[in-house]
């Protein structure tokens, strides 16, 4: 599948190739702005437009991902009283990493030494906090391929990509902690806090409490 050209343009193709290691495409999305809307954009459009949250640069990492050989694989963290996350996964030599767009810096790329998904989804759970500092990480999904998404063009496509966020919300997740232990977590400190939202969209914040849920 590398290099499969989806009727990207010209143009396209060219930041795609430069787009070639998991590491600078983390780059590119951390130079991107942060979306605050709830509209759910293609990779044709981040390409065009640099702007994205997070499920807007799980579905970006993994085209470029793909773009590169590799399938272009998405996972959902799942969230209490907070935005919920998705990533993009990969594989090297045998081992997970990540690739994520996020209004907090704690929770984005992670370098492939991750033996089990398990592994990975637990390096953020420290990390993974409100903006009142509450741990909110909860559970995680299997990776799902996004070629079963390939009837809505979205690597491509200038449509609302949405209802892939509903999918995702829908699938089966897996439990990082339980009831006993939830009572028991510590809130993140004051510097922690301070420093995960450096540089954030205060827009594109959730609100603790509040019934609106995104995808982070």
């Amino acid at each position: 599948m590398k290099n499969q050209n989806h009727g990207w343009s010209e143009n396209e193709l060219k930041q795609l190739k430069k787009l070639n290691t998991p590491f600078k495409i983390q780059q590119y999305l951390d130079e991107c702005e942060y979306n605050s809307t709830t509209e759910t954009r293609s990779t044709r459009y981040i390409l065009n437009h640099p702007r994205a949250h997070c499920m807007e640069g799980a579905l970006f990492a993994a085209a470029c991902l793909e773009f590169n050989g590799m399938p272009p694989l998405v996972l959902d963290l799942q969230a209490h009283d907070d935005d919920d996350h998705v990533i993009a996964v990969f594989k090297a030599d045998g081992y997970w990493g990540a690739i994520a767009k996020s209004n907090f810096t704690t929770l984005r790329y992670r370098e492939p030494v991750y033996k089990t998904l398990r592994e990975l989804a637990m390096s953020y759970f420290d990390f993974y906090f409100n903006t009142i500092g509450d741990k909110s990480l909860r559970g995680y999904s299997l990776p799902h391929n996004l070629r079963r998404f390939d009837y809505m063009e979205w690597r491509t496509t200038m449509n609302d990509l949405e209802d892939i966020g509903y999918y995702l919300d829908k699938v089966k997740h897996f439990p990082l902690v339980n009831a006993k232990q939830i009572k028991k977590l510590e809130k993140a400190t004051p510097l922690l806090l301070e420093s995960s939202m450096l540089g954030s969209n205060p827009a594109g914040l959730f609100t603790p409490g509040s019934k609106k849920k995104t995808k982070d």
